[in-house]
């Protein structure tokens, strides 16, 4: 007993006689104290002011006001941007709104004692720090995703495309400049500077946009997607390479005496590319996994990027192209960039980049733009912007002899201005080149010309449909039957082409199998999307392989990914939809010691599906909400499958329990003609006997396959004969009253195949 409780004795001894030595001390060195003069009258004030006074005085200063305008700053950027991505848009729209919201635009302008409090005058250089640290973050990941080999073996249309796509628009800048300079340009700026940040204002691609767009709209392994996407790479340096050499013009006052800025700035990009990135080379091709990159080879890097963006920020050409530089410059090697970008990309894009936006929405005053004129040289702005860079672009790419509607799909892309042109606005701001009007009116142009983006290339494809999309459904029709599996996991990928191959592998090619992998597109970025994709269907492609079944895959980055899924399923007219629910879901839970699963390990994302509700899975209805939704917008039958170890199909049980599960005879039949299943059918309630349709459609199947049908009732069912099962057969209806009438029998049944029949 006394071992028992020896370390909770010793525990209260040592805390105890410690902490009254510490109280005698304090108490002891009180009598040192000189006595003060408001203690020697009695004007002490209440603790509880005191205590407002020091919160007060402590949320007043520079670190609790940072990171309280990090907190609102992330929320409400993750917000908008949530917002905009449900209703097709990029993400990079919502978040500039996000800004603007909270600037003086909004926020600042209804509610000013909030904006004043959150973001006061003297704060918001600790932000533009912090943001400026971001946007370096983030310019080194766009030149790291930027392939230049490509560049090099694609590089003769593109080129043409991409230069016209900066020349022209850029002309048209430099004479809308000419216009509006008396007007709108700040005091002791030039027309040089002023022109010269207006043409490139209209010139430059948003890559990571674009790039962004071209995946979700599944032609990033298209001839058309190949060339957009070499095209704003080569807009993307050819851009930056340009901004670099304005900076320095605007900076120096004119051509002339920029001279020795340039000259540095072609020194410096020599060093970078002849000794900088053949040492990089060699460190890469040394460090491709994540166990042997170690913490000093990050530093390598990182430190790259930091002595790079340094020395073109002293030279003159803005640290942001040193960062740009650093990234194009990394190692080719794409396990070794994929693991690099993985590294730095959620903090830059999560947490510093939203400052960027913010910052920039704090700059944007909307409210400047107080009469119509005003607004009427905003539209002309975003004219010039949309009809130099849209036109240039779609007219050189028809003269290199791409198709009217590419032509016009690589305008209306190379359009798309989004993050960068902010970038570029910022600098300017920063110069004084633009003031916070003509700023304001740019930011504007931005946002449009990214917006437009989506709905112009759905115009685009409506005008240009091709006959060729019937001809491929027409073609779809002649198979007999056709499967669409959607898996997240490989593994589980695995489980549901095999469960697939079951209902046809006799078929002899009348059937098919299409296996599908939706990626989320905030995970995603156009440098490792083929290493992704790679990587998700190996385990399909070798499982195709074992089962001498040709599988048809399809990847696609999305970001909604159920809405994707029923789309798919509904326009390739498949006749089942196959997708996974895995046991890990339920290990751990209420729903799991229910289903048979057990774990001794409490997950935390189990643990907050239960607080948020998840875990009320099969409580009101038998799915969770993402598996709902796709089974409420199909037009396909649906099979949502239960995974507990499934291997085959040899033994098979299927729960007639009210007369709408007649369609599942159907399923029973291809399952005994294609893979000799044994078929129990368990009559619940006697409503096979009661019902002589049911009746008459097994004992159809009964007449042909004799030996591979039997009927039990309920009551005979014993968790002995479950567990020989290797799969059940149910309805939707059917499970949930299961679940809803609490089985004993629920914790023994084999994995289950739950089919939703199509409407």
């Amino acid at each position: 007993m006394f071992k028992k409780f020896r370390n909770v004795f010793f525990y209260v001894l040592i805390i105890g006689s410690c902490s009254a030595l510490i109280y005698w001390i304090a108490r002891m060195g009180t009598r040192l104290e000189v006595t003060s003069k408001a203690i020697v009258s009695g004007e002490s004030k209440p603790l509880w002011i005191e205590f407002t006074h020091s919160f007060l005085q402590n949320m007043g200063h520079s670190l609790p006001i940072l990171l309280a305008q990090i907190i609102t700053i992330i929320l409400v950027s993750r917000i908008f941007g949530w917002f905009f991505k449900k209703i097709g848009q990029p993400t990079v729209i919502g978040e500039i709104l996000a800004g603007i919201v909270l600037g003086p635009s909004l926020i600042g302008m209804y509610f000013p004692g909030f904006s004043g409090f959150l973001f006061p005058v003297e704060s918001l250089g600790n932000l533009q720090l912090l943001s400026q640290i971001g946007l370096i973050l983030f310019m080194f990941i766009v030149g790291m995703e930027i392939d230049i080999n490509v560049l090099k073996s694609r590089a003769h249309d593109a080129v043409v495309i991409s230069h016209a796509s900066i020349i022209v628009p850029f002309s048209l800048g430099m004479g809308l400049a000419y216009f509006i300079y008396q007007s709108f340009a700040p005091p002791g700026v030039s027309f040089t500077s002023f022109g010269l940040f207006i043409g490139i204002s209209m010139s430059i691609t948003a890559f990571p946009v674009l790039a962004r767009i071209v995946q979700e709209r599944g032609i990033h392994k298209t001839r058309l997607g190949t060339v957009v996407m070499t095209c704003a790479a080569a807009d993307d340096i050819t851009g930056w390479s340009i901004l670099a050499a304005v900076i320095a013009i605007a900076k120096a006052g004119s051509f002339a005496s920029s001279f020795y800025t340039l000259l540095l700035a072609v020194f410096y990009v020599f060093v970078m590319i002849k000794i900088v990135r053949p040492f990089l080379k060699r460190v890469g091709d040394l460090h491709t996994s994540s166990a042997n990159l170690s913490k000093s080879i990050v530093a390598i890097f990182l430190v790259t990027l930091i002595i790079s963006s340094w020395t073109t920020e002293i030279i003159g050409i803005h640290a942001l192209f040193g960062a740009f530089m650093a990234g194009a410059i990394m190692p080719v090697n794409q396990k070794f960039r994929n693991i690099f970008i993985e590294k730095i990309e959620d903090i830059a894009l999560v947490l510093l980049l939203p400052l960027f936006f913010v910052f920039t929405g704090l700059r944007t005053q909307i409210g400047l733009l107080n009469d119509a004129y005003l607004w009427e040289i905003t539209g002309l702005i975003t004219l010039v912007a949309i009809t130099g860079k849209f036109i240039g672009s779609a007219l050189a790419a028809k003269f290199v002899k791409q198709s009217w509607k590419d032509s016009l799909t690589i305008g209306v892309l190379m359009n798309t201005r989004g993050l960068i042109e902010l970038v570029v606005l910022n600098i300017g701001y920063d110069l004084g080149i633009l003031n916070p009007t003509v700023f304001s009116m740019f930011v504007i142009m931005a946002l449009v010309t990214t917006f437009i983006t989506g709905p112009a290339l759905d115009l685009i494809n409506r005008a240009f449909k091709s006959k060729d999309e019937d001809k491929i459904n027409d073609i779809s029709l002649i198979n007999k039957f056709r499967i669409l599996v959607s898996f997240g996991n490989p593994e589980n990928g695995k489980v549901l082409v095999r469960l697939a191959d079951s209902f046809i592998k006799k078929t002899n090619g009348n059937s098919g199998i299409t296996a599908m992998h939706l990626f989320p597109s905030a995970k995603s970025h156009q440098y490792n999307l083929e290493t992704y994709e790679n990587e998700s269907f190996a385990p399909i492609f070798e499982e195709s392989k074992n089962l001498n079944q040709k599988i048809t895959t399809l990847f696609k980055v999305t970001n909604d990914i159920e809405s994707d899924i029923t789309e798919v399923a509904n326009k390739g007219e498949y006749d089942l939809l196959l997708i996974g629910i895995g046991q890990s879901i339920f290990e751990g839970s209420l729903l799991g010691k229910v289903l048979g699963f057990t774990t001794r390990i409490i997950n935390p994302d189990r643990l907050i599906n239960q607080v948020t509700g998840r875990e009320s899975i099969f409580e009101n209805s038998p799915f969770d909400e993402r598996t709902r939704s796709i089974i409420a917008n199909s037009r396909v039958t649906v099979g949502v499958l239960i995974n507990k170890g499934y291997s085959k199909t040899d033994r098979i049980c299927i729960p007639v329990i009210s007369p709408n599960d007649q369609f599942l005879i159907e399923f029973a039949q291809k399952l005994i003609n294609f893979s000799e299943s044994q078929i129990t059918f368990i009559d619940f309630n006697s409503h096979i006997h009661k019902n002589s349709e049911l009746k008459e459609s097994i004992r159809a199947i009964e007449q042909i396959a004799p030996n591979h049908v039997s009927l039990v009732n309920e009551g005979k069912i014993s968790p002995d004969f479950l567990k020989e099962q290797d799969l059940m057969l149910i309805s939707v209806e059917s499970w949930k009253y299961l679940i809803e009438s609490k089985n004993n029998w629920l914790t023994t049944i084999p994995s289950t195949l739950i089919i939703a029949e199509k409407k």
